[in-house]
């Protein structure tokens, strides 16, 4: 491993670590998303609190936490397997995030923005199966987990290449999911259009 790949991990760790949704609901004077709604700082809980606006902001800026390091170690050639690692370094950041105490969101979006330098017929295809999911279910984590889940087949298909790192990264957010999957079987979890509830 080189000093490049080490330097461009840290970095990436360290751009995921900026928590959009807690800035952006500051920027729009809305509760700190760490505490209300659901307690995560991502897209979906910003959605409940504060509307459509602010919560696309929150889901392109996730995104680019993870396209911007990905693809800047596209360009400088990097194996497959190092930029899998710089796009799990990116949403570590989102989920731990090192500005916020530690307290991040689930990390969907960065790491949608992570695979999206890999191409977009692998990304049209997830954001395709996310939103036909979300509008047969109405649950964003069931979309998310089910989305990740299908993401290495697909990626075999498209760029077999990259299919070890998509795996990683996908078997990353499934295991932060696992609250949601034990309330998802339980009947207890909400749905993205449900204000005011406690679990995401």
């Amino acid at each position: 491993m080189t000093s490049l790949s080490i330097l461009l991990f840290c970095s990436a760790y360290l751009l995921g670590s900026i928590s959009s949704a807690v800035l952006i609901c500051r920027v729009f004077t809305l509760p700190d998303p760490r505490k209300t709604g659901s307690n995560n700082p991502g897209a979906t809980n910003v959605l409940r609190i504060g509307g459509r606006l602010p919560a696309a902001l929150v889901f392109i800026f996730d995104v680019l936490k993870g396209t911007i390091p990905v693809y800047l170690g596209y360009l400088l050639g990097m194996s497959p397997i190092t930029l899998g690692l710089v796009g799990i370094a990116a949403c570590l950041g989102h989920i731990y995030p090192l500005y916020f105490n530690f307290n991040g969101g689930k990390g969907v979006a960065t790491a949608i923005g992570a695979m999206l330098p890999l191409g977009w017929e692998l990304c049209s295809l997830l954001l395709a199966c996310w939103l036909l999911i979300i509008f047969i279910t109405g649950y964003s984590s069931l979309a998310a987990i089910i989305s990740v889940s299908v993401a290495p087949f697909i990626t075999w298909f498209v760029k077999p290449a990259y299919t070890a790192p998509v795996t990683m990264l996908c078997i990353l957010i499934i295991v932060r999911h696992r609250q949601n999957i034990i309330r998802l079987i339980n009947g207890q979890e909400s749905k993205i259009w449900d204000k005011g509830r406690t679990k995401e």
